[in-house]
């Protein structure tokens, strides 16, 4: 368990859901359901936005907490890649120096 002061990894947050499926006897779902659990997460997410900034919310429905259904997004995402050995933390990075390299003259920069 984190105390408040300390910063979650990628490392320990996939540590920690590992930990917690690992203490069930059916262990990961298949890859294709954790597929169909991120579409199902992420219609969550396009809901809560849908609610928030769209022109008709749903009558009597509530909005949702935005943080919450990012953070179960990235609970499914995060057990997808360790069902697959994937490091997120090292695909992270090379993800942001490709963007870097790849966009970094493509957008005007702040402050001059």
């Amino acid at each position: 368990m984190l105390l408040s002061m300390e910063v979650l990894t990628l490392k320990e947050a996939q540590r920690q859901v590992d930990a917690w499926i690992s203490q069930f006897k059916e262990g990961y779902f298949p890859p294709l359901l954790m597929l169909a659990r991120l579409a199902e997460e992420l219609g969550e997410v396009a809901r809560v936005l849908a609610h928030r900034h769209g022109k008709k919310p749903k009558p009597g429905e509530e909005e949702g907490d935005l943080a919450m259904e990012l953070a179960d997004l990235l609970f499914v995402l995060i057990s997808l890649a360790n069902r697959e050995g994937i490091d997120l933390e090292e695909a992270f990075l090379k993800a942001m120096a490709k963007y870097r390299d790849r966009d970094g003259e493509r957008w005007t920069r702040k402050g001059g």
